[in-house]
């Protein structure tokens, strides 16, 4: 199949260094976009001056595919006329840095638009509105969303890759509201907004213990198996039925069966006594939803 690229002729720079930022810009590039990303020009004997090129040179590598990279101080006359250069040439242009010092760099929305009335600005910030200048990182934004349950760090950067998703996704609505006119607008993408985000299903209760994608539904939670875990993800009544009848069970979906403590215990039994070959050809055969892992 041959994938969309909504944006093939859109030309994107962005200014936005670690992840949420370079990972917005990637997602572009795959839509079709013309990417260029300027940054500053490394310290002597660093390999980029964008974090993430310390942190995980990889990580660097695979987010910048695709993308054209150039280097500038922009506090110099030289990096302001680079700069400049590439702006003249823009649709849209992503930044991660702080209102206060886009405004010290000439950035702010009001001379932006002053001198590029068909650029566009997706702002990339820690929190929106008056939180915009609070300093923060992934870590800080999924505690305030309450997505932290204990003394682990989180197994992924959720408020950054979300925040990555509507960034992008804040591209295709600048695109999108330029139209004929052909003025520019400015959105504001708040990581911490992402996070609250992805933190509603656990508002709702739908993760929390009591909740049937917390726990409370036998047929959706991770058990022991005789040589590792199962993620069991039978949810939907004839998924459920089907876990059921394999554990020997009443085929019955109601959720007052699944909710049920001897329910839990007889289908923890069950998978307790499987391998994991066994409940992969189980699920393959059965057409049940489940992943076995070491």
């Amino acid at each position: 199949m041959t994938p969309l690229r909504p944006l093939h002729g859109t030309r994107i720079l962005s200014l936005a260094l670690n992840l949420p930022g370079p990972a917005a810009l990637l997602r572009c590039a795959r839509l079709g976009a013309e990417c260029t990303k300027l940054e500053p020009l490394p310290q002597p004997g660093q390999p980029s001056a964008d974090p993430m090129g310390i942190y995980s040179p990889a990580a660097y590598g695979e987010l910048h595919q695709g993308v054209r990279v150039l280097h500038a101080h922009l506090k110099t006359d030289e990096g302001q006329a680079a700069l400049h250069a590439e702006l003249a040439r823009t649709d849209v242009l992503i930044t991660s840095f702080r209102p206060s010092a886009l405004a010290k760099l000439g950035l702010g929305w009001e001379a932006l638009q002053a001198r590029y009335p068909r650029l566009s600005l997706v702002r990339i910030v820690g929190a929106l509105g008056e939180r915009a200048e609070e300093p923060g990182h992934d870590l800080t934004y999924q505690a305030e969303a309450g997505l932290l349950t204990g003394p682990q760090v989180p197994p992924t950067l959720f408020a950054d890759m979300a925040g990555a998703l509507m960034a992008s996704e804040a591209v295709l609505q600048a695109v999108l509201a330029r139209g004929p006119q052909g003025v520019g607008v400015c959105i504001e993408v708040g990581l911490a907004e992402a996070a609250q985000w992805l933190a509603l299903p656990l508002h709702w209760g739908l993760t929390t213990p009591q909740g049937d994608v917390g726990g409370a539904h036998a047929g959706y939670r991770i058990y022991p198996c005789q040589d590792g875990r199962v993620a069991v993800a039978a949810l939907e009544p004839h998924f459920a039925a089907r876990l059921c009848e394999a554990a020997g069970l009443p085929a019955a979906g109601d959720m007052a069966h699944l909710r049920n403590p001897a329910t839990h215990e007889a289908i923890a039994r069950f998978l307790k006594g499987q391998t994991r070959a066994q409940l992969n050809a189980l699920a393959h055969a059965k057409d049940i939803p489940l992943h076995t892992l070491a």
